[in-house]
C-alpha cells in the first residue's frame, strides 16, 4: 500500500470530528440543514469586525510593486512591532519586534516551536482534555507526548504534572481559555506550575496556546504567562477573535528573558522557512497590524453561552460553565461517550465525544452557531438523556 501506515493510524485516531462532520452532512441531506443542530465544529460564525473590511480596502488600494513579494521569514518589522506593543500590554512586560515571529496561524506557530525545540525522543507534556492536533504536532518533529489529566474542574493538577516530568521533558503546552472546556488557568495555578517546572533540574519550556484569549465571560481575564515564568512562549492567531480562521495568520511571542533566546529565535525563523510556510501571508500581516486590540462582538458568544447553559441545565445535564472560548464540555450521562453522541445524532444533534480530546465520559458542544440552533436543540437534548437513562 502506498499510504504510510503511520498516517492511516493517525487518521483513525483523529477520526471523531471527521466522523461527526460526515454524519452532519448525511443528516442535513436527509432532513434538511434547518432541522439539524450542528455543534461539532469550532468554526466561528460571527463576521470579522467592520475595521477588517476597512483595512483590507485601504491596504489593497495602496498597493505598490512588491506588495505581495517575499519578506523576512519572521515577518514584516512594522507588523511585528505592532504585535509586540499589543502583547506587551497584555503581558505587563516590554517586548520588542525581535521577540515576535509572524506565522501561518497558531497551528503553524506550534509546529515552528516544536521543530525548533525538539530532538528525537524529547517529551512534551499535554493536558487532557486537549486540542486534538497537539499529539500530531509533537510527532511531526519526532517528539513524544505525555498526557496528564487535569483536575475534576479542569484546572491544573500540579502534582500530576510534576510526576510526569522526566529528564527527557522539553516542554509543556497549555491552552487557556481551553478547547474543549473553556477553563482559564488562574494566576495562582500558573505560579504553581512555574515552581514545578523550575524544580525539574533542566529547562522545560512553557508554551501557551492562546487563540481564545479575548473570548472570555463574567469579567474573567487570562493571566500573564510571561509574568509567571521566564522560559515561556505564547502562540496565538487571529482565527477566533477576528473570525479569520481561513486566512491563516498568527504569531509567536517569546519571553524577553527566555533561555537561549537568540538561538531560539534564529531556529524558529529558519523553521518557518523550511517547514514550507516561508512566511506568514503578506496581505494578512499588513491587515492585522492595523487591528491590534480589535475583536469580534464577544457579547454574542456570551449570550449564546447563557442560552446553551440554560438548555442543558433544564434538560438535566452536568457541566461546568465555560469561562472563555465557545465550547461546553458536559459529562456524558453514560460511560460510553461515543454511544451517547450517537443518541444525540438520533435527535439530529451533533457533538463530539470527549475521547476525541483525550478524555472519555464527556462530549464537546461548540456554540459558535446561531441562537435558533441552540433553541431548537432543547427537546432533542431531553430525549437523548431519557434514552441514555433507559440504557443504564
Amino acid at each position: 500500500m502506498a499510504v504510510s501506515q503511520k498516517m492511516l493510524a493517525f487518521a483513525e485516531r483523529s477520526s471523531w470530528i471527521r466522523k461527526m462532520f460526515e454524519e452532519g452532512g448525511r443528516l442535513k441531506a436527509q432532513y434538511g440543514a434547518e432541522q439539524v443542530c450542528d455543534f461539532s465544529l469550532g468554526n466561528p460564525d460571527l463576521p470579522p469586525p467592520a475595521q477588517y473590511q476597512e483595512a483590507v480596502r485601504a491596504i489593497t488600494a495602496a498597493e505598490t510593486p512588491g506588495s505581495h513579494g517575499y519578506m523576512a521569514n519572521n515577518g514584516y518589522p512594522f507588523v511585528r512591532a505592532a504585535v509586540a506593543q499589543q502583547i506587551a500590554a497584555e503581558q505587563g512586560m516590554e517586548l520588542s519586534q525581535d521577540e515576535i515571529l509572524m506565522t501561518v496561524g497558531a497551528a503553524g506557530g506550534l509546529n515552528v516551536v516544536m521543530k525548533s525545540l525538539l530532538d528525537p525522543g524529547d517529551e512534551v507534556i499535554i493536558l487532557a482534555p486537549f486540542f486534538v492536533e497537539y499529539n500530531f504536532y509533537v510527532d511531526n518533529h519526532n517528539g513524544v507526548t505525555k498526557i496528564v489529566n487535569t483536575a475534576p474542574d479542569f484546572s491544573l493538577d500540579l502534582a500530576a504534572i510534576a510526576a510526569a516530568i522526566t529528564p527527557k521533558s522539553k516542554a509543556i503546552i497549555i491552552n487557556s481559555p481551553n478547547n474543549p472546556t473553556g477553563q482559564i488557568y488562574a494566576a495562582e495555578e500558573l505560579a504553581g506550575l512555574a515552581e514545578v517546572l523550575a524544580k525539574a533540574g533542566h529547562t522545560i519550556y512553557l508554551i501557551s496556546d492562546e487563540p481564545y484569549r479575548k473570548i472570555v465571560y463574567d469579567g474573567h481575564t487570562v493571566p500573564s504567562i510571561f509574568a509567571a515564568y521566564p522560559n515561556s512562549l505564547i502562540v496565538s492567531s487571529y482565527s477566533k477573535d477576528l473570525s479569520l480562521p481561513g486566512e491563516r495568520i498568527g504569531y509567536i511571542a517569546v519571553h524577553p528573558e527566555i533561555e537561549g533566546k537568540s538561538q531560539l529565535l534564529g531556529a524558529m525563523t529558519l523553521a518557518n522557512r523550511i517547514l514550507g510556510f516561508v512566511n506568514a501571508p503578506a496581505l494578512m500581516q499588513r491587515v492585522v497590524a492595523q487591528l491590534q486590540g480589535v475583536t469580534v462582538d464577544c457579547s454574542v458568544y456570551a449570550r449564546r453561552r447563557e442560552l446553551f447553559c440554560k438548555v442543558l441545565s433544564e434538560a438535566g445535564y452536568e457541566f461546568i460553565p465555560p469561562k472563555g472560548a465557545f465550547y461546553l464540555f458536559p459529562k456524558s450521562p453514560i460511560a460510553d461517550d461515543a454511544r451517547f453522541v450517537g443518541l444525540l445524532a438520533e435527535e439530529k444533534i451533533l457533538g463530539v465525544p470527549g475521547r476525541g480530546f483525550g478524555m472519555e465520559g464527556y462530549f464537546r458542544l461548540a456554540f459558535c452557531v446561531e441562537d435558533a440552533v441552540i433553541n431548537r436543540s432543547a427537546e432533542g437534548f431531553k430525549k437523548a438523556l431519557a434514552a441514555a437513562k433507559a440504557l443504564a
